[in-house]
């Protein structure tokens, strides 16, 4: 998929320096901070999303020794 972004231009000489330092591509590493940023996001919204349903009531917690107990990691 083409995308069209604006880059502040200290970023997009930056990226230029760094692709050239390495012999990739800008648009490799432009792809490589959006997939890295992106995990992150999206671990960040699975995890505020999973603390709603808890204060809410809609799920549970369990505790770590139980965790452990149950796959006999008990210490």
């Amino acid at each position: 998929m083409a995308l069209s972004i604006r880059l502040p231009s200290d970023v997009e000489e930056r990226l230029k320096n760094l692709a050239a330092r390495t012999g990739r591509t800008k648009s490799f590493y432009i792809t490589e901070a959006i997939c890295e940023h992106l995990e992150d996001l999206e671990d960040l919204y699975l995890a505020e999303q999973r603390m709603i349903d808890i204060r809410a009531g809609r799920t549970q917690t369990v505790p770590l020794e139980e965790v452990m107990k149950r796959y006999g990691m008990e210490g």
